[in-house]
């Protein structure tokens, strides 16, 4: 019969992705990345049906993603003293719930409140999947398992639209009943995930260390100007995802070559073919190259595409910029996510991962409004120049903040 000591090098020689623990991960990043991608199909059904203005539609999108920019903190401090699992396990059921009762809401005004509660069920889940991986495993095997996440969250954000669409064809309420799959994976979570939680939880964990010295400490360790540097590379992959990528290049391919949105469709959702190829393979990477060296080149990746897109005269070959820019991505999160559970202290670590999941919310929000003015001055053309500006800026202040 084998020791303690024996199962623990047998586990240590598994493949990640065999593991019971790090499936159960990937099941919630799915869940986390399922409250946008899955519904949008069915929005102008939805808008239709309710008898909305289609420009308030928008607000289904902020009233689920305002939670993560304000709750963002106070759930990292909350799940350091008090554990991971008493946060995600209550996060999954509210998403569940309020995301499976957004489908018999008939009032749009009550729909809007649906969202934002479901909305604060989802504002944990991005943030502590990643913290568990930091939890659970250190070196190569961090990397690799942040690199497969990352695989994770791209097949998920690819292949939801699609699944969205499909059951919006029955009605637009149908992509919301998906969110009724968080509330067994609640149970999973509570009942099959094996994390290392904190010392004393709930009974003594907040008499072990005044509330006031815990905070005060964590804040002088998000002083430190390598995790400010990494805060704003997050925010920065937004900006270009939600900015330039999501929001324009649609308009871009719809003015240039009047495409039909099957088209518009699968090449936007030609760039998780490249994320999830890149990430896979982080870990062979980080061995040959410093992380901070590959984040660094995501930036030079993200302003080759952002360059090459205006300048494509051939529908297709757009697919070079996506690709491109998958490569970037790819190369880029799952990197920052990795130096960030590195650099973290251990009773910080949720607090850290929490606070930069705010700074993916700021990229998200500013991304649309950053090169709408860049629209609004030069036109579709200028988005993409002003992207790949950006890009070059990012480079050097990411340099800046990480060189010792």
């Amino acid at each position: 019969m084998n020791s303690p000591e024996d199962n623990d090098q047998l586990e240590r020689q598994r493949p990640v992705y065999l593991e019971l623990n790090f499936q159960i991960i990937c099941a919630i990043v799915l869940i986390a990345v399922i409250g946008v991608s899955s519904v949008t199909p069915a929005f102008p059904k939805l808008a239709k049906d309710l008898n909305i203005n289609p420009k308030n539609l928008s607000l289904l999108i902020t009233a689920f993603t305002l939670p993560s920019l304000i709750l963002g903190p106070i759930i990292g401090i909350l799940a350091d003293r008090l554990g991971r699992k008493i946060i995600i396990v209550p996060s999954l059921f509210i998403f569940g719930i309020a995301g499976t009762a957004c489908a018999f809401a008939r009032d749009f005004n009550f729909l809007l409140w649906l969202r934002l509660l479901q909305g604060i069920g989802a504002a944990s889940l991005l943030s502590l999947s990643i913290t568990l991986i930091g939890d659970l495993y250190t070196g190569d095997r961090r990397t690799t398992a942040m690199g497969y996440n990352g695989s994770i969250s791209s097949v998920g954000t690819s292949s939801y639209p699609i699944i969205g669409g499909a059951l919006a064809t029955m009605g637009w309420y149908y992509p919301f009943m998906l969110a009724i799959i968080a509330i067994p994976l609640g149970f999973l979570v509570l009942f099959a995930l094996k994390n290392p939680e904190a010392k004393g939880d709930v009974s003594d964990g907040l008499r072990q260390r005044n509330l006031k010295e815990y905070l005060s400490n964590a804040v002088k360790v998000l002083k430190n100007r390598q995790l400010f540097g990494l805060f704003i590379a997050s925010a920065a992959n937004f900006v270009f995802l939600y900015g330039a990528y999501v929001t324009y290049l649609p308009q871009l391919i719809n003015d240039s070559f009047k495409a039909p949105p099957t088209i518009i469709g699968l090449l936007l959702s030609s760039v998780s073919v490249a994320i999830t190829i890149t990430s896979s393979q982080l870990g062979r990477l980080t061995r040959r190259f410093p992380t901070t060296n590959l984040i660094s080149a995501s930036y030079v990746f993200y302003g080759l595409a952002m360059l090459i897109v205006p300048l494509v005269s051939n529908i297709w070959l757009l697919l070079i910029p996506s690709t491109i820019f998958g490569i970037g991505l790819g190369i880029g999160f799952a990197s920052i996510q990795t130096l960030l559970a590195d650099l973290a202290p251990r009773e910080y670590l949720a607090t850290i991962i929490s606070v930069n999941g705010t700074f993916y919310g700021l990229g998200q929000t500013l991304g649309p409004l950053l090169m709408g003015y860049a629209f609004g001055f030069g036109g579709i053309s200028s988005v993409f120049y002003a992207a790949t500006g950006f890009a070059v800026l990012i480079f050097f202040v990411f340099r800046y903040c990480t060189c010792r």
